[in-house]
């Protein structure tokens, strides 16, 4: 039967280190002639081979595009490193490794090498074994370790890791039952040598492999039928042959054994195209449909209610039984379980995923512009996920006005290393690993902040996606209101795609940490504050606060003086040194890509919720500075931070911006695990806020918009969100509301902008 897999085809090169048919060569023969596949046999026992794994590393190196594998991996000699070899070629490939597997064969060479012995029956329960051991390392989701209690392969804990760059399927080359029927419960394809069958085995092995799948409630469909093959004088009865075998037995790969050059571009100039033409048309004859490209169990992972066959065509989209899904379920902080994750890879895929959205409102909708975030609002469960990680595009418009055009999926240690290029900066933060667009719709509190403001101070415009689909260009003069709103509460409007930014000339920079024996937290916190303000503006420093053992506390310092000279720097720097006693200290001249450099590019891995509080301050009085020392010291709070405000950030008007608490000198952050002894703790501390900023704040309190907003704010964020988001389609992250009770008691205000 016809499987409908797409058809591929690739060589089988003989692994030889003789100079003159070199295998390496005859991998690039095979990529220029359009195979998608190129194998070598995997006999570590043979003189005369160059090391298959070894080549396969370096063929990896000297390609682009096509796809490498063992024909097929000798187990025996390969365990137990083989799950961390595969993932470690297929991440440095780019994700072009493909694994497949024998048993073992040759027993007195493997022997003789060190390796096992073992009787057919063993051989299979191994080559089990190893598929699960394999599939186990991979699964990085999992914080255990890996157990598996084999006879042959027993694993007590090992690390998990590193995680495939795709997903990598295991072929199985075989031909007896046991090896069949295995291939059926766990296998995603079999790859036998057609010169090694008999007449009807062909047939038998698929039906053998399809009634061990059906068994182990699988669909056949989803296995991969590869086949070795040798080649033939005239090629219109080779093309005839390979597309009977794809239409009448299933098989969709063609591997083709040969090591003369002109009989690889042959068969990938003339073969391939010809089979794939043939198979097309037979197929629209007979109406066969392509291959699900998820399993029966994929799709039982499916969350009722999510139309997900009806996604816009072109837009990818992750399923919760997708390997990838372990990638872009969870946040930096929160673990999340979404129904669907959408990744959409421009503005106008941005709009069908926001359409999309909008048919399945009565699920919750996450926006995620794919970096770290503390609020943890970037997932959900049960709900759809708009991922803009693709858009991360970031282009200079004006060199002489400095203006840049940053993707909303960019992380600001890219911001900060192209920038950097022309002596540019933006403030961002105190971590590259944030996301631009959700740090450049909130506000943004950085290393530069006293200097040039926080982040929404340097946009100057914005594309933003509304919840009807429809896509607007923002600034002073185009919709002023929504420009206004987009700073300081954007996630509520729509999904921005793209900032417009008027980057600072920044060029070396200072940058110092001090660590402070924190034992008197008052007058820590109270010279902290007094030192921070009277600082020039150049200068911008975080404080957080760690407990240590024997109820101790440390704070780190991390200074930011917008000096290249050393001098200079020194002497801003001087102050900060006689706040407390100093346990450690260093301080460098260097670049602001290198202070937000180092931050991890991977997947987030978050389990649970964040639990915080968080608060803007007028300044850090002796109240505000005893307040905060109860707190750390009732050991509620595991992270607690200081950041500077003030300077430039607040010499913009609080009508300028939806982020008006501009008089705000300090904002403070405190993490804790378990939320009503925060909250408690906190409330005298919370007594002096003049309120909050979003980007810190991951509590579900309702009164926390009134603590963002103050009255007047709030109320123009309700008319504005009214009029482009009426059905409040974006209401997961910090929702402003826009029902007809909360306009009616709103206080009125006119034009602020």
């Amino acid at each position: 039967m016809d499987y409908g897999h797409d058809l591929r085809f690739g060589s089988f090169i003989t692994p030889t280190a003789s100079p003159a048919q070199n295998p390496v060569v005859l991998a690039q023969v095979s990529e220029a002639a359009g195979l998608d596949l190129v194998t070598y046999q995997d006999h570590p026992y043979q003189p005369a081979f160059l090391d298959t794994w070894t080549l396969m590393s370096y063929v990896a190196a000297v390609t682009e595009r096509i796809h490498i594998s063992a024909n097929v991996v000798n187990v025996p000699l390969r365990m137990p490193t083989l799950p961390r070899a595969a993932a470690s070629l297929d991440l440095l490939s780019g994700g072009r490794f493909d694994l497949a597997l024998g048993a073992g064969a040759f027993w007195d060479a493997i022997a003789a090498m060190g390796g096992p012995r073992r009787t057919p029956g063993e051989a299979v329960t191994a080559l089990e074994e190893v598929i699960d051991i394999v599939r186990e390392t991979w699964r990085t989701d999992e914080r255990s370790g890996v157990f598996h209690d084999g006879s042959a392969y027993p694993v007590h804990g090992a690390k998990r890791g590193p995680r495939p760059a795709h997903d990598i399927p295991i072929w199985i080359g075989a031909l007896k039952p046991r090896m069949l029927r295995l291939i059926g419960r766990k296998g995603d394809g079999w790859l036998p040598s057609e010169s090694m069958m008999q007449p009807g085995d062909l047939d038998e092995g698929m039906a053998r492999i399809d009634e061990a799948a059906h068994k182990a409630g699988r669909e056949p469909q989803q296995i991969r039928r590869l086949l070795n093959i040798g080649p033939e004088a005239d090629t219109r009865s080779w093309v005839h042959r390979l597309a009977a075998l794809t239409l009448n037995s299933g098989v969709s790969t063609f591997i083709l054994a040969s090591d003369d050059p002109q009989t690889l571009h042959r068969f990938g100039q003339e073969v391939a195209p010809a089979v794939r033409e043939l198979v097309e048309h037979e197929r629209g004859a007979r109406g066969t449909a392509a291959a699900d490209p998820r399993s029966r169990t994929a799709r039982a992972a499916r969350v009722a209610g999510i139309a997900y066959d009806d996604v816009p065509a072109g837009l990818r989209a992750i399923e919760p039984g997708d390997f990838d899904y372990a990638d872009v379920r969870n946040t930096y902080t929160r673990g999340g379980s979404p129904a669907l994750v959408l990744l959409p890879a421009d503005t106008a895929q941005v709009s069908d995923a926001v359409r999309f959205a909008a048919r399945h409102s009565n699920v919750p909708l996450s926006v995620r512009s794919a970096g770290h975030g503390i609020s943890g609002q970037s997932t959900n469960d049960g709900g759809l996920v708009i991922n803009l990680r693709a858009l991360n595009a970031i282009e200079v418009l004006d060199e002489e006005r400095r203006l840049v055009r940053i993707g909303a999926g960019a992380r600001w240690s890219e911001v900060a290393a192209a920038l950097g290029e022309h002596g540019w900066a933006l403030s961002s933060g105190d971590s590259g690993g944030v996301g631009v667009g959700g740090l450049a719709t909130a506000g943004g509190v950085g290393y530069f902040t006293r200097e040039y403001g926080l982040t929404i101070d340097r946009l100057r415009a914005a594309e933003i996606v509304l919840a009807d689909g429809s896509v607007q260009r923002v600034d002073t003069e185009h919709d002023a209101d929504l420009f206004w709103a987009v700073r300081g509460a954007g996630a509520n409007m729509g999904v921005v795609t793209h900032f417009d930014f008027e980057a600072a000339e920044v060029g070396p920079i200072g940058h110092a940490r001090l660590i402070y024996d924190a034992g008197d937290l008052e007058e820590l916190f109270t010279v902290w504050g007094r030192v921070v303000t009277e600082s020039p503006r150049d200068t911008t420093a975080f404080l957080t606060v760690a407990p240590q053992r024997g109820g101790r506390f440390i704070a780190i310092a991390e200074i930011v003086v917008d000096q290249s000279d050393p001098d200079t720097v020194l002497s801003r720097l001087q102050p900060f040194a006689q706040v407390a006693p100093i346990l450690d200290q260093s301080a460098q001249i260097t670049t602001y890509a290198q202070v937000i450099a180092g931050a991890d590019d991977g997947p987030q891995q978050g389990q649970g919720s964040p639990i915080t509080r968080s608060g803007l301050f007028r300044d850090l009085s002796p109240d505000v500075a005893t307040a905060a020392a109860a707190l750390v010291r009732s050991g509620q709070t595991y992270f607690f931070q200081i950041r500077a405000l003030g300077g430039a950030a607040s010499d913009v008007d609080a009508d300028e911006t939806a982020f008006a608490h501009r008089e705000a000198q300090f904002s403070i952050a405190a993490f804790g695990s378990e939320a009503d002894r925060l909250d408690l703790m906190w409330g005298p501390l919370g007594r002096h806020s003049l309120g909050l900023y979003t980007s810190f704040e991951a509590s579900d309190r309702p009164e926390r918009i009134e603590e963002a907003f103050p009255p007047r704010v709030l109320a123009r964020l309700r008319r504005i969100k009214q009029r482009v988001d009426p059905q409040r389609l974006f209401r997961d992250n910090f929702p402003v509301g826009s029902d007809s009770s909360e306009l009616t008691s709103a206080s009125p205000c006119g034009q602020l902008a």
